[in-house]
């Protein structure tokens, strides 16, 4: 996570966290393509598949889905059943659903700015989130890891089809240290004693604070009991926190192992929020699975994370169209700049050492950012071929989404096309191994959604 959240922004969620039974959500019109209007299969016909996995396309096939997984996939015609949804794609190419591993889903959307307006009411904040998870589905993302943030209630609310969007696989609350990057408290908040209530960040479920063994484990369990899949921890500096520089490094072993134990216990892991050698070797030690953005690791790191199977959760992070605005020679702008120029380095060492690398974007505060979601994932063209790219947003972060174990919400295969799978399917009006660009715009590209066997768009209809 890259953003320092302004205290203010506290007591707007905390109204809109009190409000969740009340407004928007279970009183929403019914999802587009509502259950009880679905099929009971879908059979896709003279479709090329790209099944998740393989360098190239299939023969011309077909791909029957029954209920929410896929039953047949045969390069011989499929005799359709009684009430089934046949689509003719023409030789278009069908593929899994788009996976991002980092998401913020509840604050992608909206502005710093509207978030602190008094003319922001919780009814409209609320609706940018249930819009943004929506408009994410229908960008041709069917799952999302999200990286911090109080997406509980939003993720019931999708699961049991209130409202449309992708799966989510929540983290809950960012576990950091006083003065890490996850404690969003202003210095008129300090110092905390016995007595002092919660920080408004921690009430509303952004980020917690836990100083210690015993606090990061209560800290830990407490988003499990909400339904975490797996835990986040801060491990070192951030690029726009005003606190904590790049460099410092965040918790000491203890305290980490402390959550992998309760997290281990659990049956999950945890992953931590670090971008340089020191904040990644210390979490590892601990026994931390994975490390979120790595672009300050080293040649040394990257081996000792190469050796131990330690993923990396990576984004594309350059200073170009998509980097966040920060005021010329600020010390985030200096910051920012610092972990720009680590990300061609990161990408070479990962590729040096075949480490599991997943993809996600870390979008926060800016809804024209969030659009390009495709576009940011195109570029990692910049250091993969498009078959690995596409192989790096569907299988290979289907498997860091299967860590989570029995706290998988979603038991099932994802992110391939092969029979028993789960059934999150795009058909793209072209070729994306050829033209990764195609997914860049998914309004004209994305030709049919389809997620959990269920149809959210069919333009061929």
């Amino acid at each position: 996570m890259r953003f320092r959240f302004p205290a203010l922004f506290g007591a707007l969620v905390l109204a809109i966290v009190a409000l969740i039974a009340l407004i928007g959500f279970t009183q929403s019109p019914a999802p587009m393509n509502a259950q009880t209007l679905q099929p009971n299969s879908i059979l896709f016909e003279n479709v090329r598949i790209f099944n998740g996995i393989s360098d190239r396309l299939s023969e011309p096939s077909s791909v029957l889905v029954v209920g929410n997984k896929i039953k047949t996939i045969s390069q011989n015609s499929i005799s359709p059943l009684s009430d089934t949804k046949r689509i003719n794609g023409d030789g278009r190419v069908l593929m899994p659903g788009l996976i991002d591993n980092h998401t913020h889903l509840f604050m992608a959307a909206t502005s710093k700015e509207d978030l602190l307006s008094p003319s922001t009411t919780p009814e409209i904040i609320f609706k940018t989130a249930q819009t943004a998870a929506k408009d994410m589905l229908l960008r041709g993302f069917t799952s999302a890891r999200d990286m911090a943030g109080p997406v509980f209630e939003l993720k019931k609310l999708v699961d049991k089809g209130a409202i449309v969007g992708p799966r989510i696989y929540p983290s809950g609350a960012m576990i950091s240290q006083t003065s890490g990057h996850g404690d969003f408290r202003s210095l008129k908040e300090l110092p905390r004693s016995a007595t002092t209530p919660l920080s408004r960040g921690e009430v509303y479920g952004v980020g917690t604070i836990a100083d210690g063994v015993d606090e990061v484990l209560r800290r830990t369990r407490e988003q499990l009991m909400q339904g975490a899949t797996q835990i986040k921890l801060a491990a070192g500096g951030g690029v726009s926190s005003d606190y904590d520089p790049l460099d410092v490094s965040q918790y000491t072993e203890p305290e980490f192992h402390a959550a992998v134990e309760a997290a281990a216990n659990w049956n999950t892991y945890v992953t931590v929020h670090a971008y340089t050698p020191i904040a990644i070797q210390t979490a590892i030690r601990a026994g931390v699975k994975c490390i979120e953005h790595g672009q300050l690791m080293d040649d040394a790191t990257a081996k000792i994370m190469a050796e131990k199977g330690i993923w990396l959760s990576m984004q594309p992070f350059l200073d170009d169209e998509d980097a966040i605005p920060s005021a010329e020679g600020s010390p985030n702008r200096i910051k920012q700049l610092q972990v720009t120029n680590g990300t061609d380095n990161a990408y070479k060492l990962a590729k040096k050492y075949n480490l599991k690398t997943a993809w996600g974007t870390d979008t926060l505060f800016d809804a024209k950012l969030a659009t390009r979601q495709g576009a940011q994932l195109a570029k990692l063209v910049r250091w993969y071929t498009p078959a690995e790219i596409l192989k790096m947003a569907t299988s290979t972060n289907a498997e860091l989404l299967a860590l989570s174990g029995p706290r998988n919400p979603y038991p099932g295969k994802l992110g391939v096309v092969e029979e028993g799978a789960l059934a999150d399917l795009l058909l793209v009006n072209g070729d994306p191994l050829t033209n990764i660009k195609l997914i860049e715009d998914p309004a004209k590209n994305f030709v049919a959604i389809v997620k959990d066997g269920k149809i959210y768009k069919n333009a061929l209809s």
